[in-house]
């Protein structure tokens, strides 16, 4: 049971271990670490459980409790950094004006390259509110065609912030419903979803279920 490497892509099976170096949260000496409750999780962990050998995606910079996590629960684990990705200067630049331009197919090209109905799940995070706006629908639209039908996907939004002010976490899977938090590099916050842009964004979704937590996060959960 082997690792296949492509780019920013990892395949790990369960008892695997990555073929890469693991890309490491607290590189700076500065680095936090939080614990939230998460009810969000809690629901996908329940489909995550209820049976063995599902195919999951986790969006963020490679989190081996993660892996760990879900492959000691017989799955199989993918990972890809889309924020990382997304500040490449050949996908994000300025127009003559200075104004920030996005190659949305170049992004495509390089990422998301996965075949329909692939997952049975995508752990999304708080990615699209970091995501340069052009790039936010292509990408949801994307993880709709990897997920299967039937299949689960977990968002976070935050409710309040802007910019540099709100810090980016990684999460790390601590427990069920628990998630450790760990300071991640300094990706801007992009913009503030509202319910209605929600709904409009997973409109090709279906089951569309909003957890507010006390962080001014709110939590959404998915399915295809």
């Amino acid at each position: 049971m082997g690792t296949v490497t492509s780019g920013l892509f990892r395949w790990l099976r369960g008892g695997a271990s990555p073929a890469a170096p693991v890309v490491s949260d607290n590189s700076s000496s500065n680095s936090t670490q939080l614990v939230r409750h998460s009810t969000g999780l809690g629901e996908i962990m329940k489909v995550i459980s209820a049976k063995e050998g599902l195919s999951i995606l986790d969006l963020g910079a490679t989190s081996p409790q993660n892996i760990m996590k879900l492959t000691e629960m017989g799955h199989r684990v993918a990972s890809e950094d889309l924020l990382l990705a997304s500040i490449d200067p050949t996908v994000v630049g300025k127009d003559e004006k200075g104004k920030p331009v996005c190659d949305v197919e170049r992004f495509l090209a390089q990422n998301l390259k996965y075949d329909d109905a692939q997952f049975d799940a995508v752990l999304c995070w708080d990615v699209p509110d970091y995501l340069p706006e052009p790039l936010v629908k292509p990408a949801i639209e994307r993880l709709g065609m990897a997920l299967k039908p039937g299949g689960s996907l977990l968002a976070f939004f935050h409710t309040e912030g802007s910019g540099m002010e709100t810090a980016y976490y990684r999460f790390h899977i601590a427990g069920a419903d628990q998630l450790d938090m760990k300071r991640g590099p300094h990706y801007p916050l992009q913009r503030i979803f509202h319910n209605r842009h929600i709904e409009k964004l997973f409109k090709d979704y279906h089951g569309l279920r909003f957890f507010l937590a006390r962080d001014q996060v709110r939590e959404v959960m998915v399915k295809r």
